[in-house]
């Protein structure tokens, strides 16, 4: 079996692989093989397609039940003000 070397992980990354692999009661190397695996599984793939169909299934539930004691324009502008920019990608 093949080994691999893994440089320059950032602190934080480390620190929460550690804790994943804590709460799971793996090895480092086994959690990592674990979140390599799940990360690379096909789109297809019956586990995946299974979150996206009990994740559509929540929303759906919840779509038009939530109510807002602020009207529409005041809620919009509470929701795009708390938004985050989002991470820069470099093209």
């Amino acid at each position: 079996m093949a080994s691999l070397t893994l440089k320059n992980v950032p602190d934080e990354l480390l620190a929460a692989l550690h804790a994943a692999a804590e709460r799971d009661r793996r090895s480092m190397t086994q959690e990592i093989i674990h979140l390599l695996e799940i990360a690379l599984r096909d789109e297809h793939s019956v586990g995946r397609a299974a979150d996206t169909e009990a994740q559509l299934a929540a929303w759906r539930k919840l779509a038009g039940k939530w109510k807002s004691d602020v009207d529409l324009a005041t809620e919009t502008k509470r929701i795009m003000g708390r938004r985050t920019k989002g991470r820069e990608v470099g093209l």
